[in-house]
């Protein structure tokens, strides 16, 4: 039977675990499902293991690697106060909570144009950025980049049609 990985980074949770586990299916569902339990406060119940189970990815696959079907919000902004940044989404990430819908997210800074920033956000798909985007969390971080911004911040919503690894 193929090794399968469990890496609490694939799913929003309020503790910011960083685990990953590896085993046989079976295993690693009885394994995850303990770990839920201690460590996220979830009650042990088959639908807890059941979603565990889909959660399952053949073992060296990568949480940070996006998927066909997934969706990437690309933020472009130009500020001089990009040390503010982390603090912004973090006050962000407190406040949406267990409901953060976010798998992971990059900040880059244009090395040919200063002050010119780029920030990609990746989401299960297109509902879970909807989902994401009406919590009143993310209006607030709206209204605190908008704050440190020379200019309004360019969103483009994207589609993952494809992803390769190298």
């Amino acid at each position: 039977m193929t090794r399968k990985t469990l890496d609490c980074r694939t799913a929003p949770n309020d503790v910011g675990c960083t685990l990953a586990l590896s085993g046989e299916p079976d295993e690693l569902v009885a394994a995850a499902a303990q770990h839920a339990v201690t460590v996220h406060g979830h009650a042990d119940a088959p639908e807890l293991r059941e979603q565990m189970r889909g959660l399952l990815t053949d073992q060296g696959g990568e949480p940070g690697v996006s998927a066909p079907g997934a969706f990437v919000q690309l933020i472009e902004f130009d500020t001089d106060r990009i040390g503010e940044w982390d603090a912004i989404v973090g006050r962000w990430a407190e406040a949406i909570g267990a409901q953060r819908t976010v798998r992971w997210s990059v900040l880059g800074t244009d090395r040919d144009r200063a002050g010119h920033h780029v920030a990609l956000v990746e989401f299960p798909g297109y509902t879970e950025a909807m989902a994401n985007s009406d919590h009143a969390a993310t209006a607030a971080f709206g209204k605190e980049l908008q704050a440190i911004c020379d200019g309004e911040p360019r969103f483009r919503n994207l589609d993952v049609r494809s992803v390769q690894t190298y």
